[in-house]
């Protein structure tokens, strides 16, 4: 879908002569208020039920959309650069929902990937993209890569992300970052070409902590092409966007090409509870649509007090927000499952099985992922734990937010005690013989137990 110049300007516009709002006055005042007033209007505090951390209430997850849809034309998106809200009326929200495609397609020839709209239960297998953009040295990153994109469940690559340029620092907003952008998209060139997947779809840029990553990656001469690949642009918490996303958004639109919004909120922060996290989530994801005319994303939870979303709490707000923005909406969704344990750990696994399941039953259109140790330690991620997730993610298609929450019910006792304690696991080097791109026994051996253990559990992984 091209990238309309007129809401794009309109966008730009707001920017700068929308409603005057501090960012202190944002955080403390306008979010916390106006979700809480919105909660009690619609009669949705204190609805999270850990005990069914898929939610099971479908009609709560339609109510928790309606109001979502107020409080998006009520507050709008902050941007940071001019302190100015961008503001819609309810029509114009509604109109942008229904601009946005219902299917579209990235990479091309045998590897192309074609994202549709999912409902809930859909058989219609999810898209994996992976890995999330965990940083890695450069050492690492073309057996990294090349192994990923082996794995046959990988629809798209995203990340890793580099550490260093030619063994220079990266620093954001630089001219290193300008030429992070161009060196990732030539490495990841010639990781999927020893890999036998050159037409596999790039989201970009990994490595792109500000704009200029985009800047120097996207739409140049041998960097990531505009009509195969798409452009991430990720908003601030809570519901805020700032010049450098809307240089990416400008930039898709020079290059012809797509864009990806993303953001997320945080329980425990300034949106609230699971249920002030999971109604600012639907928000924002309206919003994401709107501003930057996005084909793909949504807004996510994650729990503040271990910063992931593969706890009960977490875990229901996470369903009831792709509940909602399925069941209402035509978008293609795509989440982000924030694992907290290590590479070569049992937990990981479980996270996975746990929150794939989840993802696959409530209609996301895609994953991004994994995010193993939550994304804290370099060269924390391995071809092993991409190959897992993208098995649930791909088996449980078709499964109903009923069996869906057997299989959290049943697994979750396995590792939620963990939950703000997770084993850091083992890097890519310490547990896979990287020449051989072949994961060491211990590591292979965690994978068949709890593969046994989801296969146990009701996922039909045979």
């Amino acid at each position: 879908m091209a990238i309309n110049r007129e809401k794009l300007l309109t966008v730009l516009d707001r920017a700068h002569k929308g409603p005057i709002c501090k960012q202190f006055d944002w955080d403390t005042r306008v979010i916390p208020r106006s979700i809480a007033t919105k909660l009690k209007e619609y009669g949705l505090q204190k609805r999270c039920d850990p005990a069914n951390p898929v939610n099971q209430d479908l009609e709560l997850a339609d109510r928790f959309f309606q109001a979502a849809l107020d409080l998006a034309a009520e507050v709008g998106m902050l941007c940071l650069d001019t302190q100015r809200v961008i503001k819609f009326s309810r029509e114009e929200l509604l109109a942008g929902l229904e601009a946005a495609p219902a299917e579209f397609t990235l990479g091309d020839g045998k590897q192309a990937a074609m994202f549709r709209h999912r409902g809930l239960a859909d058989p219609t297998p999810p898209i994996w993209v992976s890995p999330l953009s965990i940083a890695v040295s450069e050492d690492v990153f073309l057996p990294l890569v090349e192994g990923i994109a082996a794995v046959p469940e990988v629809d798209c690559l995203e990340g890793p992300s580099l550490q260093t340029v030619w063994g220079a620092d990266l620093r954001a907003g630089s001219p290193y970052e300008l030429l992070a952008g161009k060196l990732q998209a030539d490495l990841f060139y010639e990781a999927i070409r020893r890999a036998g997947r050159t037409g596999i779809g790039l989201y970009a840029v990994g490595t792109s902590p500000t704009h200029y990553g985009v800047l120097g990656g996207y739409g140049i001469p041998g960097g990531y092409r505009p009509a195969h690949d798409i452009v991430l642009v990720l908003s601030q918490v809570e519901i805020k966007t700032s010049y450098e996303n809307l240089f990416k958004v400008a930039q898709a639109y020079n290059c012809g090409g797509m864009t990806y919004g993303g953001s997320w909120s945080m329980i425990g922060g300034y949106a609230g509870g699971p249920e002030g996290s999971a109604l600012s989530c639907i928000a924002c994801t309206i919003l994401l649509y709107n501003v930057y005319q996005c084909v793909n994303g949504a807004s996510f939870p994650y729990d503040l007090h271990y910063m992931g979303n593969c706890g009960r709490s977490a875990l229901w707000s996470l369903s009831l927000v792709f509940e909602a923005l399925s069941r209402n909406t035509h978008l293609c969704l795509n989440s982000v499952l924030n694992q907290t344990a290590g590479p070569a750990t049992e937990m990981l696994l479980y996270e996975s099985a746990v929150g794939m399941t989840a993802l696959a039953a409530c209609g996301t259109t895609s994953c991004t992922g994994p995010r193993s140790a939550g994304g804290k330690y370099s060269n924390h991620i391995t071809p092993l734990e991409v190959r897992f997730a993208g098995e649930v993610f791909k088996k449980a298609a078709g499964m109903t937010i009923g069996q869906a929450n057997d299989v959290a019910n049943c697994l979750l006792p396995k590792y939620e005690a963990l939950l703000g304690q997770a084993p850091k696991g083992q890097s890519f080097a310490e547990c896979y013989d990287v020449a051989a791109l072949k994961p060491s026994a211990e590591w292979q051996g965690m994978y068949d137990k709890v593969k046994g253990e989801a296969v146990k559990a009701g996922l039909p992984l045979v």
